[in-house]
């Protein structure tokens, strides 16, 4: 295993607190694409997108190729060092446990932002959640045009960041009442009682190559940035 010098825990030291999920995906025009027609995972393009992601100081060690629909467990310190990234034709994605938050900032709306400049005719779209004893979660859905939501917070919990207009997101993609009903979601209820990640998960509908076992996503051992590697230590460790 090769060594990553930002940490000051060591590597088989076990996590406290896990992510569930933390993806991030690009849909670049056209965004009529279906997950079952995209074609097969170039691992050079994955690793160029792992490498210029704002979190990832440097990608140290290929190791292969996994399905998307197969998340990576968080059990040591070590395993916070691995990514997930797939290129697929006109979708970019990447799995990275440096977008977990506990609610002290919004690291999925910063990376989402810096993706914006660099695609601006993309939907970028991201779903993060994690378990610090209660699920804490964070989404964002932002389309070409600058329609955008992020949602923040702790399920049944207040303050809740809400951010953009998920109405008017809801209405750009054509989503409509009856879908968001059979998905039981309520864009007027209480933020904190939404389940935003199936929201979101409309935004890229039959693209979303994440649940999809035939898509394979290239995994790499990273050195995140310092102050991500530091940020990481203060949420997955808990300071004991």
């Amino acid at each position: 295993m090769t060594d990553n010098s930002f940490w000051t825990s060591p590597a088989d030291r076990m996590v406290r607190g896990s992510g569930a999920r933390f993806d991030i995906t690009v849909l670049q025009p056209p965004f009529t694409v279906t997950a079952r027609s995209l074609p097969p995972n170039d691992p050079a393009a994955a690793r160029r997108f792992a490498e210029s992601f704002p979190t990832v100081d440097a990608v140290l060690e290929d190791l292969g190729l996994r399905p998307a629909s197969e998340s990576l467990e968080l059990a040591t310190r070590a395993d916070l060092d691995v990514v997930q990234a797939g290129a697929w034709g006109n979708v970019l994605a990447i799995s990275d446990p440096a977008l977990v938050d506990n609610g002290n900032d919004t690291p999925l709306f910063h990376e989402a932002k810096k993706l914006r400049e660099r695609f601006p005719d993309a939907r970028i779209v991201g779903r993060v959640e994690v378990d610090c004893g209660e699920d804490h979660t964070e989404d964002i859905v932002w389309l070409p045009d600058g329609i955008m939501f992020h949602a923040s917070g702790w399920p049944t919990d207040e303050p809740w960041e809400l951010s953009g207009d998920p109405h008017a997101v809801a209405t750009a993609l054509g989503i409509t009442a009856q879908e968001l009903e059979d998905i039981d979601v309520d864009l007027d209820a209480e933020p904190g009682e939404v389940e935003w990640a199936d929201f979101v998960s409309l935004a890229l509908g039959e693209a979303d190559p994440w649940p999809w076992p035939h898509l394979k996503t290239s995994v790499f051992r990273v050195r995140h940035t310092r102050p991500c590697t530091r940020t990481m230590e203060e949420l997955y460790f808990l300071g004991g």
